[in-house]
């Protein structure tokens, strides 16, 4: 039957394809091309729409460097040139048989207050506001004034969007996994930056200096981003040259204050942090080539300090303090060239090289004096050398029609302690045919297949029976939207996934989307969507099986792959306000989930000869999240010295489980064997609610720009965590009363006395000068607060930092 199903979906790719390719000729006798650009930056504008003031059917649409190229009738005709958010343009030309007339346009934005907001995402190059999905956009500006030296700092503060131990989580869709099998895609230029073994997002990789805006989109997006969006994705954009050389350069340096107490400091002298980065972009080869450098070094020091020696801590890996130190060195280069002989292919190469010296506590060594040291055994540290290289082809041919062909080679090798090393090996590659058709009446269509193979060496994954373990997914998509009467815009999407791994697990699954939107009023949209999402397990959630010091983590050879639905209705209103300008938009989410993937603690082995205890990843049945995305970004323009930048965030979520006593697996606790349940295993089961999710979560960002100063503050609140698993206290109690043979996991104390919520604030003034010399000075955890997110895990105490910048 599934099969059949996919043969009529491919039948259906071949006649979609073929008629759209048909319908794009056209008879005119003449041409008429050249070149569309914002008159303020320089830059070019893909996605304008070019058509005939008195025939809206004939049009094209400009390709990704601006270019654009429009056959008609002979003779004296007016072409419109319009771009969302700019200036409409009138042009009155006169078209010559057989003949190209030439015709460049400088569009101006409405307003400089609304410059921020003007992205392209997904599939399409679209506005947020013109999206059927809900979409927070984070610009470089916020990025850079907060020294972001890791991407995910910077993401923590979007709207519906969790950083919680590295991994992104959308609207409560997962709890906490350490990272692995993220439920949100992360890309950066449409590639992905996930772990092909594990599906964690190596925000390392991430060149920040690069960074032009970030995109996340929320709600199940596996038909446009593939099989790890199923609560969302986020897209990362590089800037490219503009028509002048930049050189950007920047140092900084910053140290950990002493924690409040009950916690102690435990780092004599200065517990410090020091970097530079720098980017240079231009264009060479008389403007045919854009070239971008960039490079990132940093010494970092760790919050957390290395296991305390005592009578009941045993830690073979004799790990000093100074081991804990984080030190990472990264190169990054793209380069695109655009073809002289051949008008409309661009291809071109990036290429990212990373060397990392790294150590993460998984677990704290107790809930009060130690809040800031490492359970025995429970650190990863390692040296990890990373690289990939993408080649890349983009052709516009002149009927308006864009292939695109993207490649990556991965290579990443893990030299860790506690036989926990992998080398990984990863090839990408993905074919996107896409066009826009004005003919027929603002037509969209994009079309692709990708395929994404995975090699893993890894003693932690032998559990497979063998250490080396492959997974190959190809997968199938197509997606259409359509404008009626320039108010109404429908969208319809299908995708298939076919998984392999290792030759003896297969599964292939479509999906679909469906979306709309209608413009209500000038800047009000009013959206709906209905998607399904689907994600495979990783090679690690089904095969780990490692200690990390007291507890384990288990195997889960059985592992189902996870389903979900979503369905969103939103609004989206412009808003000015005397000298503000903004977008308040509101969504109300809900999704269901089927095989839902949890990682839970318990006590897995029945003899005790792996781990006493420690986690595992199961499939826990249905479950269900319901709630409202709130959010408002804006702009003050007070005066030509003076503005107000805004950001403001609320999520509401509601995720329960719609099989509480549903049996997924069996518990060896010391009292006996028992079934595994969500009533059996919550702490707090009365209410159904998922563990580890915020309930309410409250984000804000507000800076003041007068004269070169700017002052701006930060806000995050994470209401308390309503449930985790009970197995966390009886492996407190089974430690705690091991006759002193083992070191005690606390967490009871915390989680009763201060799993309260927790409001955290940062802040941060700067000053540029001459134009082009920028000091700031940043402060995170202004009120130092001693607090943790997740179980066991303790959050950064009070940071300050000192940054110089320089751009030229």
């Amino acid at each position: 039957m599934l099969a059949k199903k996919v043969k009529t979906l491919k039948f259906f790719l071949s006649v979609a394809f073929l008629f759209l390719y048909a319908a794009s000729f056209s008879q005119e006798a003449g041409w008429v091309s050249g070149r569309i650009m914002d008159k303020e930056t320089k830059k070019s504008l893909p996605g304008a729409n070019i058509y005939l003031k008195n025939d809206k059917l004939v049009g094209a649409v400009s390709d990704f460097n601006g270019y654009y190229q429009l056959k008609t009738n002979a003779g004296k005709v007016v072409l419109v040139f319009s771009f969302t958010g700019m200036k409409t343009i009138e042009r009155e030309v006169k078209i010559v048989k057989d003949s190209v007339v030439h015709v460049d346009v400088s569009m101006e934005i409405f307003s400089n207050q609304f410059k921020d907001v003007i992205i392209k995402t997904g599939k399409f190059d679209k506005r947020p506001e013109e999206q059927t999905v809900s979409i927070e956009v984070l610009k470089s500006r916020l990025i850079e004034a907060r020294n972001t030296t890791s991407v995910e700092t910077a993401l923590n503060l979007t709207p519906g969007l969790t950083i919680l131990d590295e991994e992104p989580q959308i609207r409560g869709g997962s709890g906490f996994t350490f990272g692995v099998g993220s439920k949100v895609a992360v890309f950066i230029d449409d590639m992905p930056v996930m772990s092909g073994d594990n599906g964690k997002p190596d925000w390392s990789l991430i060149p920040v200096e690069s960074i032009k805006q970030i995109e996340v989109v929320k709600g199940a997006s596996s038909v446009l981003s593939g099989s790890a969006a199923l609560s969302g994705a986020i897209y990362v954009r590089s800037d490219y040259p503009g028509d002048k050389p930049v050189t950007k350069v920047k140092a900084f340096g910053g140290f950990y204050d002493k924690p409040s107490a009950p916690a102690a400091k435990w780092w004599p002298g200065m517990n410090y942090t020091a970097g530079a980065s720098f980017q240079h972009s231009r264009k060479v080869n008389d403007g045919h080539t854009d070239l971008v450098l960039g490079g990132f070094i940093i010494r970092e020091g760790n919050p957390i300090g290395a296991p305390k020696p005592g009578p009941l801590v045993v830690d073979s890996s004799n790990i000093e303090d100074s081991d804990m130190v984080n030190k990472k060195a990264r190169f990054n280069f793209n380069v695109r060239h655009r073809s002289e002989k051949i008008k409309g292919l661009n291809y071109g190469l990036n290429g990212n090289f990373m060397f990392a010296k790294t150590s993460k506590a998984l677990a704290w060594l107790d809930d009060t004096t130690y809040f800031y040291r490492a359970y025995p055994g429970a650190v990863l540290m390692g040296d990890h050398l990373t690289f990939y290289l993408d080649p890349f082809v983009d052709f516009y041919s002149g009927l308006g029609m864009k292939h695109q062909i993207l490649n990556r080679i991965f290579v990443s090798d893990n030299d860790m302690i506690n036989n926990q090393s992998n080398k990984v090996f990863m090839v990408f590659n993905q074919y996107q045919f896409s066009k826009s058709f004005i003919n027929l009446g603002k037509l969209d269509f994009v079309g692709g297949i990708s395929s994404s193979y995975t090699h893993s060496n890894a003693n932690m994954y032998a559990a497979s029976g063998s250490a080396k373990n492959y997974l190959w997914n190809l997968s199938m998509y197509l997606e259409l939207e359509k404008v009626l009467a320039n108010s109404l815009t429908l969208s319809g999407g299908v995708r298939v996934e076919h998984f392999v791994l290792n030759d003896s697990i297969r599964d292939i699954q479509p999906v679909f989307r469906f979306g709309a939107i209608l413009k209500l009023g000038q800047e009000t949209y009013l959206r709906t969507s209905l998607g399904q999402g689907y994600r495979f397990p990783t090679i690690t959630e089904r095969f780990i099986r490692t200690t990390v010091g007291s507890f384990g983590v288990f195997n889960n050879p059985d592992l189902k792959p996870e389903t979900s639905w979503n369905a969103e209705v939103g609004i989206k209103q412009g808003i000015k306000l005397s000298k503000y300008y903004g977008y308040l938009d509101i969504a109300y989410f809900y999704q269901e989930y089927n095989n839902t993937i949890e990682y839970l603690f318990g006590f897995w082995d029945p003899d005790y000869t792996f781990a006493l205890a420690g986690f595992k990843f199961v499939n826990t049945g249905k479950s269900r999240i319901t709630g409202v995305d709130v959010s408002l970004n804006g702009q003050a323009k007070i005066s030509k010295d003076f503005q107000i930048y805004s950001l403001l965030g609320y999520t509401y979520v509601n995720p329960v489980t719609l099989d509480p006593d549903l049996v997924f697996a069996h518990d060896y606790n010391p009292g006996g064997n028992a079934d595994f349940s969500y009533n059996t295993t919550s702490v707090d089961p009365s209410k159904g609610i998922l563990k580890y999710r915020f309930l309410h979560t409250v984000k804000a960002d507000l800076e003041f720009d007068f004269k070169g100063f700017s002052l701006g503050f930060s806000a995050k609140y994470f209401s308390k965590i309503e449930n985790l698993d009970k197995a966390i206290f009886d492996f407190e109690d089974a430690t705690t009363s091991a006759g002193g043979t083992i070191q005690a996991v606390l967490y009871r104390n915390y989680y009763e006395n201060h799993n309260n919520g927790n409001f955290i604030f940062d802040s941060r003034l700067s000053y540029s000068f001459l134009s082009i010399h920028k000091v700031a000075f940043i402060i995170d955890n202004l009120t130092n607060r001693w607090y943790s997110l997740r179980p066991l895990k303790a959050e950064p105490m009070r940071h300050f930092t000192l940054q110089y910048s320089l751009t030229i």
